[in-house]
């Protein structure tokens, strides 16, 4: 496939094109139709809310507030009150507004401050705020606002006003496409290289966001999806492109035809993306188990924008490469490779001494990585989820500065009421004891209707504070029962609890199934048990460690200055799934990609230590560069405006950046040292059974003609030369040419060394071998070798002008 999209690119860059166009103005044409299904079955805020509906069906919807405060004088003036009532008596008039309810009525005198200076009025929707119409919430904030002037504040806070102040998008993505670009130009030097996966990003992700804006005309999509699936869609598809083009770039480099590079690149590196995108995809799709039925739209937006994203570095990626050529290196480099012999591009010479450093104290480095992943998750112990309630919104938002007036006017309880709602009349000793329970400020109940009665609970403490919560539950468990009644508490700020509990009980099953999916798709990949163990107790850390992050700086407050957040609270409800998911499988990437090359050095030499240290010299690079990017995407949200996106953001980041920096860079490759050969131990009995999956087969890493097939080494059979070329002095040679004959003279394989020295030759079968190693300005040394039933150790130190000869 790879050759063919090479070869034909002009056919697939047409088609990719047209594809997203035809998409693009399919999309446009048909709008959208986001749907917030959001529902808690068997939970009291629900059986309060169906109470509700049909005790007032026209007034069952959302309830939002208008509040306004006189500079001078009182809300009671004349001016003031005739420019208000107008105002609301329009907003009345309005389809979709099922009630308005304002201060200036007989029942309304507690709706003006004692000072007389802030009054508030309350807009009862027909709807829930997500089936409200934008156009109408847009209409009532119009009209509301235009009353205000000459000494006179009106400002708008609740869940339907929320949604026409969201900031404009673009941003974000914008800034992290950019800081994705400064990152990919300093790993590659090249303008063409850096633009490719940013290129083949932009197609997933545009592509990916129509098709989901068309998807959400069949089935209940949220508004939320769009933002998840430009996010996820970003990071992994700069990433796949990256590794794909970081390996394309090696083959080039190494002196391949263009063409067979790019084959080769898709043939390892593909592969694994492929593998990898289908992990992020089962991740995505744990979120189901869940039973959240406002999830399931999430799932698909997100998850169709991952598969688009695999497609394109698969099929367009190549395309491009064969547009671009040899430009896919920088000038220097191409000017490098038309002067000398291609010798491939080095690892880095840090890279390979941090691995050799992993390599002689990996117990060292364990115990610092365990250490600071510990300290960093300690503050998971005091996690409280909950809701954001609008006095986090940027200070400059009609929302903040409502429920800013009304904490003035009448307490931060305000910003939160409860509503006891009771299936019947409310007996005169409820209304009494909910009076007299801890933490009730005032209390107010309406009469009677449709055989409904609602109390209306205003709370001492803001709805976000955990004294409401238990204000909650002492209603519930204690104040109701006694009072011998049916009656329910509900309201935003219980269903937002509500929803926390639920969260908080599904969480271990989501877990356990994404865990459980990943270890089965890596025990299939890398025929061990270890590996896949050891992946899932890394993920479960990761996830501990970026949790701890997030309650240190949301919930406890620490760099919300900086960040320009608000202020601190507890963590949103739907974030812990939604974060899991794309954790677990971007987690998943970066193991596919470090175990994968480790892997295949074991297949073919069956020395862990070896297998470790390439595995992690030749990936911890471009695992990196990836994970820098991601952190910048995620990062950029932080710019977005919207306080979710902003706790998302920052908790992505911190979990890409330790997952990359910490654990696979340091504490993996450290307990894949410690654990030694039974890394890579499957019972004989489990080995027949499971299915082969070739995730990244071997590829030369050098331009010379491999081997015939009988010659090489299968499977870890025993037929390796490995070992290390160095100075007298004990420094690494790298770049010596490694070449192994045969008595005779025949060429049997040439591979060159690497930063660290290293090197490995395969052996067709045991016997005696001749092996030449030859770097300028070294010379050249040559020796016999005697390969037995295992891989052979060989090292060669080379000295300046030395030449051995071997008869």
């Amino acid at each position: 496939m790879a050759r063919w999209c090479y070869r034909h690119r002009l056919v697939v860059l047409v088609l990719w094109a047209g594809a997203l166009f035809g998409l693009g103005v399919t999309a446009s044409s048909a709008g959208t139709n986001y749907a917030e299904v959001f529902s808690l079955p068997d939970t009291d805020s629900k059986r309060a809310y169906d109470l509700m509906r049909k005790a007032f069906p026209e007034r069952a919807g959302d309830t939002d507030t208008v509040v306004w405060k006189a500079d001078e004088g009182t809300v009671r003036d004349a001016t003031v009150r005739s420019r208000m009532e107008s105002a609301l008596a329009e907003i009345g008039r309005m389809e979709g507004v099922g009630a308005v309810a304002g201060p200036y009525d007989e029942r309304g005198a507690a709706q003006i401050s004692e000072d007389g200076r802030i009054a508030y009025a309350q807009v009862t929707f027909a709807e829930q705020a997500d089936a409200v119409p934008k156009a109408l919430v847009q209409d009532v904030v119009d009209t509301a606002r235009a009353a205000a002037g000459d000494g006179l504040q009106v400002e708008l806070g609740g869940q339907a006003i929320t949604r026409v102040q969201e900031p404009p998008t673009g941003t974000a993505e914008l800034v992290g496409i950019l800081a994705a670009a400064v990152v990919l130009f300093v790993a590659f030097g090249s303008v063409f290289a850096m633009l490719l996966p940013i290129v083949v990003a932009l197609f997933g992700v545009a592509g990916g966001m129509f098709g989901t804006q068309l998807i959400s005309h069949v089935t209940d999509v949220p508004e939320l999806a769009s933002l998840l699936a430009t996010l996820i869609g970003l990071g992994v598809g700069i990433d796949y492109a990256l590794f794909i083009v970081t390996r394309h770039r090696r083959g080039v480099l190494s002196g391949k035809d263009p063409e067979e590079a790019a084959v080769a690149a898709l043939d390892t590196s593909g592969r694994a993306v492929l593998f990898a995108g289908g992990t992020v995809c089962i991740a995505l799709a744990g979120m189901l188990v869940t039973n959240l039925r406002f999830l399931d739209g999430v799932v698909i937006g997100t998850s169709l924008t991952v598969v688009l994203s695999v497609l394109a570095a698969v099929t367009l990626l190549p395309a491009l490469l064969g547009v671009l050529g040899h430009r896919v290196l920088g000038r220097r480099q191409r000017r490098r490779l038309a002067a000398s012999d291609p010798k491939g591009e080095p690892v880095s010479g840090l890279a390979a001494r941090w691995s050799a450093t992993v390599q002689r104290r990996p117990r060292a480095v364990a115990a610092v990585a365990v250490v600071l992943m510990a300290a960093l998750a300690v503050p998971l112990l005091s996690l409280r989820l909950g809701t954001v309630d609008q006095g986090n919104d940027d200070a400059s938002t009609t929302t903040r500065k409502a429920y800013d007036l009304l904490a003035e006017g009448f307490g931060p309880g305000f910003n939160g009421p409860l509503q006891v709602v009771v299936d019947g009349e409310a007996p005169t000793g409820l209304i009494r004891l909910v009076e007299g329970t801890e933490g009730v400020a005032q209390v107010a109940a309406a009469p009677p209707a449709n055989g409904v009665t609602v109390i209306q609970v205003v709370p001492t403490t803001s709805p976000q504070d955990v004294e409401t919560d238990r204000l909650i539950d002492t209603l519930r468990e204690d104040v109701i029962p006694a009072a011998g009644v049916d009656a329910h508490v509900g309201g935003v700020t219980a269903v937002s609890k509500d929803f926390a509990s639920v969260t908080g009980d599904r969480l271990p099953l989501f877990v356990g199934t994404i865990i459980g999916l990943g270890f089965l798709l890596l025990l299939l990949a890398f025929r061990s048990l270890v590996v896949p163990l050891t992946a899932a107790v890394m993920n479960l850390l990761a996830a501990a460690a970026s949790f701890g992050v997030l309650v240190t700086v949301f919930q406890w407050g620490v760099g919300l200055d900086v960040l320009g957040l608000g202020k601190e609270g507890p963590i949103a409800s739907f974030l812990p799934i939604i974060m899991l998911s794309l954790l677990f499988g971007l987690s998943m990437d970066y193991q596919v990609f470090l175990v994968s090359r480790m892997h295949e050095e074991w297949v073919h030499t069956r020395d862990n230590a070896r297998a470790v240290r390439v595995g992690l010299a030749e990936t911890s690079r471009v695992i990196n560069s990836a994970a820098l990017i991601m952190v910048c995407v995620f990062l950029a949200f932080v710019l977005s405006g919207d306080y979710g996106a902003a706790m998302a953001g920052v908790g992505l980041a911190a979990a890409v950046a330790l997952d990359a920096f910490v654990l696979r860079t340091a504490l993996v490759p450290a307990v894949m040292h410690l654990l030694g050969n039974a890394n890579w131990w499957l019972p004989a009995g489990l080995e027949k059974r499971l299915p082969h999956l070739a995730v990244e087969p071997k590829e030369e890493d050098d331009g010379t003609p491999a081997p015939a097939p009988e010659e090489r080494a299968v499977d870890g059979a025993a037929s390796v030369v490995h070992g290390f070329v160095r100075t007298p002095e004990g420094e690494p040679v790298q770049g010596a040419a490694v070449t192994l004959l045969t008595p005779g003279g025949r060429q049997l394989d040439r591979v060159v060394s690497l930063a660290d020295g290293a090197y490995i030759v395969a052996v067709p079968s045991p016997g005696t071998y001749l092996l030449a190693v030859s770097a300028s300005p070294y010379g050249a040394r040559a020796a016999h070798v005697t390969v037995g039933d295992g891989p052979h150790v060989h090292d060669v130190e080379l000295t300046p002008g030395g030449v051995d000869v071997v008869s």
